[in-house]
């Protein structure tokens, strides 16, 4: 799932031409194990103060192009009922039907569909389908290469942050917070371990 890293290193990289470029191609998978990814989000309460919360359970891939990054892509799986805004009552008003629903709709998914990177090579915009609570909508996610390279355990890695807006409504989430709150920020930042 987020300004948002992963393939906007791809221009960079692919300026660079050649095998050079080549070699940051690959396919990453979220390194889970190591903990060095996370889905926050924050909405407004009531126009008077920021929530911010985090989902704890999801995992996915993305696919590297260095020579051509618009055909890279990203997958994310995110389990709905891992959401954790630091206060249990008010995270299982969140679980419930009122919100995100999550014995109904456990999953959310985000399967990127086309990538274009911005002229300089800094920057990417990640289109794909957002599906949560039943619904599938197209959003845009703003990427930011973070880096890559070798790890000290013998695997190469590539990081990046992304983030995004999404409306409740859009979602079918049904709880009305008032016109401040309409809004939710999702930021996404994650490492990934060529596979």
């Amino acid at each position: 799932m987020f300004r948002k890293a992963m393939l906007a290193s791809a221009v960079s990289v692919a300026m660079v031409g050649g095998a050079y470029a080549s070699e940051h191609t690959g396919t990453y998978k979220f390194d889970r194990e190591g903990a060095h990814q996370f889905v926050t989000f924050e909405i407004s309460h009531l126009g008077y103060s920021t929530l911010f919360g985090r989902f704890n359970d999801f995992d996915g891939e993305f696919h590297f192009d260095a020579d051509n990054p618009e055909n890279s892509r990203v997958e994310v799986t995110l389990k709905t009922a891992s959401v954790d805004s630091n206060h249990a009552e008010r995270d299982r008003h969140l679980r419930s039907a009122d919100f995100l629903d999550v014995s109904e709709y456990p999953e959310a998914t985000f399967r990127s569909t086309r990538v274009e990177v911005d002229d300089d090579g800094e920057e990417a915009d990640v289109y794909g389908e957002l599906t949560l609570r039943g619904v599938t909508r197209e959003i845009k996610l703003e990427v930011d290469l973070v880096g890559y390279g070798d790890d000290p355990w013998g695997g190469y890695r590539m990081g990046f942050d992304a983030e995004t807006e999404i409306r409740m409504k859009d979602f079918g989430i049904p709880t009305d917070l008032g016109k401040a709150s309409e809004e939710v920020e999702l930021k996404i930042s994650v490492e990934g371990i060529r596979q």
